[in-house]
């Protein structure tokens, strides 16, 4: 199949949303997604699920979204001027999870289907997404496992195509006016369209597919660890972080806002508690300074 596939990829995402909210909401063992369905006035709509004040998870939200129009926003043709003026779709699922435990890492993951058309020429599409990690307590065996389900979901696509999608979320995933990554990466690719319909859709999914695999185990093995008022302080004052890249430098984000999209849905990524301490330092020898040391650092986990 050449042509683009626009149902079979709703049809995946509609299902994805579906099997992620079941196994996080099984993982939590206390609190259910709540879903909340949206129109867009411009074009389309979603499904927003959030879960909230659960055993382990703090806060997490769920969105699938299926919008469309006659013009694609500023966010999306400010590095493809040939877009300009043509109609467009964009069907994603997009998730975030902020666990109760600061052991327990948060987790990002998103894949999104983006095609412009016009009369008299060919339709111009292209697959995105990845998935990251960010821990406030550091655990290299947490580490490898998040890279390895990486790197083995990358391999029958092409030898490099886990060190170039790596790479590509290390660089994007950095918050310059800090000069620290967000966390540890993952995977992160755009404009994937080079391999045809059928094998760049496969790829997709496989990375969709790829985020429970990543995850789950990593917070059932840290979900019940103890910890210190002072480490849930750390997590809150890290979670600073997130905002401010999600704010300042998030695609995703500035897509959903200059496209009219539906904004509790574009920044249900948000962390439900957050701090900012002045010039914060951690104490040398800590695992907070680790955490900066170690885990903060561009580096190769596999």
């Amino acid at each position: 199949m050449n042509q683009p596939d626009i149902a079979a990829v709703k049809d995946y995402l509609l299902a994805l949303q579906d099997k992620i909210c079941e196994q996080l909401a099984e993982m939590d063992g206390h609190a259910e997604f709540v879903e909340e369905s949206w129109e867009r006035e411009a074009g389309g709509g979603g499904r927003t699920r959030v879960i909230a004040n659960g055993a382990v998870f703090e806060k997490g939200g769920v969105n699938f979204s299926h919008v469309y129009g006659e013009g694609l926003p500023p966010s999306a043709t400010a590095h493809r001027p040939e877009l300009a003026g043509r109609s467009f779709q964009a069907l994603g699922v997009s998730l975030v999870v902020h666990p109760k435990n600061p052991m327990v890492p948060t987790s990002h993951a998103n894949v999104r289907f983006f095609i412009a058309e016009k009369p008299g020429a060919d339709p111009v599409w292209w697959f995105g997404g990845g998935f990251d990690l960010t821990p406030y307590y550091g655990f290299d065996e947490d580490c490898k496992h998040w890279h390895q389900v990486a790197y083995d979901l990358c391999l029958p696509f092409g030898n490099e195509v886990y060190k170039d999608y790596k790479q590509w979320c290390d660089d994007y995933f950095y918050l310059k006016h800090r000069n620290e990554p967000r966390g540890i990466g993952g995977l992160f690719f755009d404009d994937l369209n080079a391999w045809g319909f059928d094998r760049c859709f496969a790829f997709m999914k496989a990375v969709g597919d790829g985020y429970l695999t990543a995850y789950l185990p990593i917070v059932a093995k840290r979900k019940h660890m103890p910890f210190s008022e002072q480490q849930r302080d750390f997590q809150l004052y890290r979670r600073g972080r997130y905002v401010e890249f999600n704010l300042i430098y998030d695609r995703g984000t500035l897509f959903g806002l200059q496209s009219g999209g539906r904004t509790e849905s574009i920044l249900m990524s948000l962390p439900p508690l957050v701090k900012w301490d002045y010039n914060w330092q951690p104490e040398s020898g800590t695992p907070e300074a680790e955490l900066y040391e170690r885990y903060l650092k561009k580096q190769e986990w596999i």
